[in-house]
């Protein structure tokens, strides 16, 4: 992995510059390796993103040909302090980066666009400030000029947002599929940059048997 996570993050360095992107001590002996990004978008943000996912090649449908490499990543505000390991309202997308990575390797499966999880069985809020209990897979949008896919050698890298979301909008998914779920998210100018209080983007109460 050591090869490929060089080039990477060179890749990443010569996109956004050597101060910008650095290695992050692992905190157990499991942990897979990350990388944490700043960057100055609309506002200064931070990219919690793992390190090297992307030598596994995911097993995925014809529909997704050409996305078989993939790095995961959390799309942070700046004032989040990822070094405090004491504040669980900060410290679950370091759990939650690991045990998504582990799980898809473990069970030599695959994420991509559209792809819902719930965090945990049964489904449980991911802290006393984030209330949402699943995550939906996206391409990204508030990063989509920041994070455009990487040539690295003969593979093509791409980049997948893991977005909190309530269990109300992951009925809304399942009913309306991704597309419309997509464009109600648009709606209400929700992207993969985590709000700790933002609501669902559901303005009424979502029932199954609406039309």
């Amino acid at each position: 992995m050591e090869n490929q996570e060089t080039e990477i993050f060179a890749a990443l360095e010569k996109r956004h510059g050597k101060s910008a992107v650095k290695h992050l001590n692992p905190r157990t002996e499991t942990d897979f390796p990350l990388l944490l990004i700043e960057l100055q978008e609309r506002s200064n943000i931070q990219v919690l993103m793992t390190n090297g996912l992307s030598n596994y090649k995911m097993p995925v449908t014809q529909k997704y040909v050409g996305k078989e490499y993939t790095e995961l990543y959390f799309c942070l505000p700046s004032y989040w302090d990822l070094e405090d390991e004491t504040n669980p309202n900060f410290n679950w997308v370091w759990t939650w980066i690991q045990r998504l990575t582990h799980f898809v390797l473990e069970k030599q499966t695959w994420f991509g666009v559209g792809h819902t999880i719930p965090a945990g069985n049964p489904p449980a809020p991911l802290s006393e400030t984030m209330k949402q209990n699943h995550f939906f897979f996206s391409a990204p949008v508030f990063l989509q000029h920041s994070l455009k896919p990487l040539k690295i050698s003969e593979k093509e890298v791409h980049f997948l947002a893991i977005i909190p979301i309530f269990e109300d909008e992951m009925d809304f998914k399942l009913g309306k599929g991704t597309f419309k779920f997509q464009r109600k998210l648009a709606q209400q100018n929700i992207t993969e940059l985590l709000d700790d209080y933002r609501m669902t983007a559901l303005r009424n109460k979502w029932r199954f048997f609406r039309r």
